[in-house]
């Protein structure tokens, strides 16, 4: 069980910071953020390639690029919601 929960973290915070890197801006969000952005992106990019190939079947987590592109989609979200890294023109 504990490392299941180290790994996760891990997951979460290779695929938060990969897809902090992808977005463009300077992201001022620290270390535990950016875990739960990657958490939350495995889970998105999961359930989206659960919809795309097989059909909705619960809980899934994705792998590497699932997460990283839910991870993405989950960080543009943030950024929106909380008004973070406007673009200057």
């Amino acid at each position: 069980m504990l490392w299941t929960i180290i790994g996760w973290v891990v997951f979460g915070l290779i695929a938060g910071y990969i897809a902090r890197a992808l977005v463009p801006g300077k992201d001022d969000i620290g270390l535990l953020m950016t875990i739960v952005i990657g958490v939350a992106g495995s889970v998105v990019g999961g359930f989206l390639f659960g919809l795309l190939t097989v059909g909705l079947r619960g809980f899934q987590p994705a792998g590497w690029i699932g997460s990283i592109i839910g991870a993405v989609i989950v960080l543009v979200i943030y950024n929106k919601v909380t008004g973070r890294k406007r673009v200057r023109r």
